[in-house]
């Protein structure tokens, strides 16, 4: 076939025009047009708007709180509160075993010391869950001795580190208990064998995927530590040596949350002395991402400061039991809360005339057990234990930490064939309860907490954040091809804002919109050939940064004492990593204030439906789901009437009672839903 000149110029002018339109099309965009806010943060820790909202509620849930106390009149009324605050607490953390099985204690080894001796001890606080503990005995001559609880705190070989304590402790006359923590020292639940460590680490790590997995069961992974702390008392009153009515309990860092939490829930312990652990919630939802961005989920039973129980609760749960707190000035536990919770627990006890039962001591140091908080805490509990006055502390002799081991294999999960790890008890406790009815995801999201965003008005931003309106900014828009791309920002709730993307032809584009998202971002350069393969098929796609995310998200990499140890992580990775860091602690203060942060993700997308709908004005919203995002998505359909999916598949994500059928060690801790794994 031959073409005339005409015809070969009009095919190539056609061609040149179609490969110049490809071109725009297919041409992936500069980074700018994917950014709304285009002042670039620096780096550094900052208060963030999300910040800033969770611990204003978290002040205001706080004030009714101390409003409460406040108005206890008589002994009766306080230990009404008392009862109340205790059941309230029991269902945070889904109640205690309900059966105390045999103890089957065995004691591995004896070291003779300098007026004392220690036995190396094993017991099984449940049927297979193995704890180790040293036991420290006094040789004085004595019949019975007084008794003391040591809780550990946070430290890789666990009940070792804290030798120090128990041997001063020893040395005045009692005979003393420490036991490892599940998930530390001997005790770990992520073994390897092979490479000799956990596949995490024995300071927060395993607490970290354990306390994940014990919430979506709808417990905490405190019933378990403060169970074991039970138990070791139970062996100490089976011992013939141990005087019943001198029991006592101290701790420091995670030891002090286990002393205070054990000595508020067994009346049996008559003194109760925690370290570097009691201050203000409010407070420590503030400092926490910059002071100790370690996560530790059993400190965070959830629904602790919305339901009114505090750190002043754990006290007045002791009252009127003695107690007193060991501080440090310079704690990451912030000493303002300290003092305001010591003020506001010693004014009950000073109101029912026992002021001399409550004490506190402040140390102008670091986080830690100090040798002049030991004195003092040592002075107290010989105060209220009849006890002789001493002064000074005795010297001791550390041993090495395979002298102190309770097992050959340095593991229980080794040692012992019929051991169980903690994740198979979570698994048998959600079977155990799995019938129970709990509220569905729409029953919670539409109950305590809702900002009742149904009724929110919708409008133009005029330079001042407002509470109850979703005001809207255009702040920009850009073409690539035949698509265009229109820059929001949504501000609301009087100082959080969602950036948003519109992507849609820029000619007659359809009265329908397809809502994109994304767990960690909205759209990114990464995902334009997606995107625009929506927009020329004819959809019309929104795109928006959940709060704390994507722009909203702080540009600081906290840096935890210890974390994931096993792997390589770039910065969103690390932001975004569960067991430590920024995002973790957004999420654990999100259940402190009693409103998960899966809720709040879909507030944000009810913001965004309702600014598309009155704004843009759709008739219709989709939504379709990255492959993490589909768990979020099919809550959000279940959720919000008004919205629909793209497809089955768009809400065919993983539901919260596979994870623990699974025992899943990892998943994006944005799905952390309190008691998930019962929703049908």
């Amino acid at each position: 076939m031959i073409l005339n000149y005409q015809m070969k110029k009009t095919l190539y002018i056609s061609a040149a025009v179609i490969i110049s339109a490809l071109h725009a099309v297919c041409q992936t965009p500069d980074a700018e047009f994917f950014t709304v806010i285009k002042r670039p943060q620096p780096y550094g820790p900052k208060i963030t708007s999300l910040l800033q909202h969770q611990t204003a509620l978290a002040w205001k849930q706080d004030e009714a709180r101390r409003e409460n106390l406040q108005n206890i009149k008589t002994e009766k009324e306080l230990l009404e509160l008392q009862r109340k605050t205790r059941e309230k607490l029991l269902l945070m953390i889904g109640g205690l075993p309900e059966e105390k099985t045999p103890l089957r204690p065995q004691v591995q080894g004896n070291i003779q010391m300098n007026g004392f001796h220690i036995e190396k001890l094993v017991f099984e606080s449940m049927p297979g869950f193995y704890v180790t503990a040293l036991v420290y005995i006094p040789e004085n001559g004595a019949a019975k001795h007084p008794a003391v609880l040591v809780a550990c705190g946070h430290s890789p070989i666990g009940k070792i580190y804290y030798q120090g304590l128990c041997q001063r402790l020893v040395q005045r006359g009692y005979l003393v208990i420490c036991w490892d923590p599940v998930g530390q020292a001997e005790r770990s639940q992520f073994w390897s064998e092979g490479a000799g460590k956990s596949r995490y680490n024995l300071v927060c790590g395993e607490h970290a995927v354990l306390g994940n997995l014990a919430y979506l069961a709808g417990t905490n992974l405190l019933r378990w530590q403060i169970w074991d702390g039970i138990r070791a008392l139970d062996y100490l009153l089976t011992r013939q040596d141990v005087d019943a009515s001198r029991i006592s309990i101290t701790g420091t860092s995670g030891g002090g949350v286990q002393a205070s939490y054990i000595g508020a829930l067994d009346e049996r312990i008559r003194v109760v002395a925690p370290s570097c652990f009691i201050s203000s919630l409010p407070m420590r939802a503030y400092n926490r991402i910059f002071a100790d961005p370690d996560s530790d989920p059993e400190q965070d039973p959830d629904g602790m400061i919305s339901e009114g129980v505090d750190h002043t609760g754990l006290l007045l749960m002791i009252y009127p039991r003695p107690v007193m707190i060991a501080s440090a000035v310079l704690d990451f536990f912030p000493i303002e809360g300290t003092r305001n919770t010591f003020r506001e627990i010693s004014g009950v006890y000073d109101r029912f005339k026992i002021k001399d039962r409550i004490s506190m001591v402040e140390g102008y140091h670091k986080h830690q057990f100090s040798l002049e908080n030991q004195e003092a805490a040592l002075d107290f509990l010989d105060r209220h234990n009849n006890m002789p006055a001493k002064e000074g502390l005795p010297s001791i002799r550390e041993l090495d930490v395979k002298d102190l081991q309770c097992t050959k294999t340095g593991q229980v999960l080794l040692e012992y064939s019929n051991a169980k790890n903690l994740t198979d008890l979570i698994r048998e406790y959600f079977h155990n309860y799995q019938n129970k009815k709990v509220p569905s995801v729409s029953s919670r999201y539409y109950g305590r907490g809702y900002p009742d965003i149904k009724n929110w008005n919708v409008s133009e931003y005029k330079g001042q954040p407002e509470m109850a309106i979703i005001s809207w900014q255009k702040k920009s828009h850009y073409v690539s091809g035949q698509i265009q791309i229109d820059h929001y920002m949504l501000h609301h709730s009087g100082g959080l804002q969602i950036p948003l993307l519109y992507f849609h032809a820029t000619k007659n584009p359809r009265d329908k919109i397809l809502l994109w998202v994304n767990l960690n971002s909205k759209a990114s350069q990464e995902d334009w050939t997606e995107i625009s393969n929506l927009v020329n098929k004819g959809e019309n796609v929104i795109s928006f940064d959940f709060r704390g995310t994507g722009e909203d998200k702080m540009n600081f990499q906290a840096t935890p004492t210890e974390y994931l140890n096993f792997a390589v992580m770039d910065s969103t990775q690390i932001y975004f990593n569960p067991l430590s860091g920024v995002f973790a602690n957004y999420i654990y203060n999100a259940l402190l204030i009693g409103r998960p942060y899966f809720l709040q993700m879909i507030e944000d997308t009810e913001i965004v439906s309702r600014f598309v709908q009155s704004h843009l004005k759709v008739r219709e919203v989709r939504i379709t789901a990255t492959a993490d995002t589909k768990m979020l998505a099919r809550e959000i359909v279940e959720t919000l009437s008004d919205i629909k999916p793209k497809s089955s598949e768009d809400i065919n994500g993983v539901r919260w009672s596979e994870i623990i059928n699974q025992e899943r060690e990892l998943w994006p801790v944005h799905n952390l839903m309190p008691g998930g794994a019962y929703v049908r």
